[in-house]
């Protein structure tokens, strides 16, 4: 019985870390590689906070909690 709860601990311990919010610069770092490997010459990505986005298809991703967003815009050339 000793085994079976710690080894369900173990997966809940292990589940809430693998769920554990990334930092802005990580996740904006991580999308932007993602980006560049799809070959988009010109673009920008911004940290902002939930208030300062207008356009909710803009948003690529959340961070901090939820309390930011990444958003995204291609640059005309």
């Amino acid at each position: 019985m000793i085994r079976v709860a710690s080894v369900v601990l173990g997966s809940l311990v292990a589940t809430s870390v693998l769920a554990a919010p990334k930092p802005c610069e990580e996740l904006k770092a991580e999308i932007e590689a993602k980006i560049q490997a799809a070959g988009v010459p010109s673009y920008t990505l911004e940290i902002v906070s939930n208030s300062e986005v207008s356009d909710q298809n803009m948003v690529v991703g959340s961070c901090d909690n939820g309390t930011r967003k990444i958003i995204y815009q291609k640059n005309d050339e």
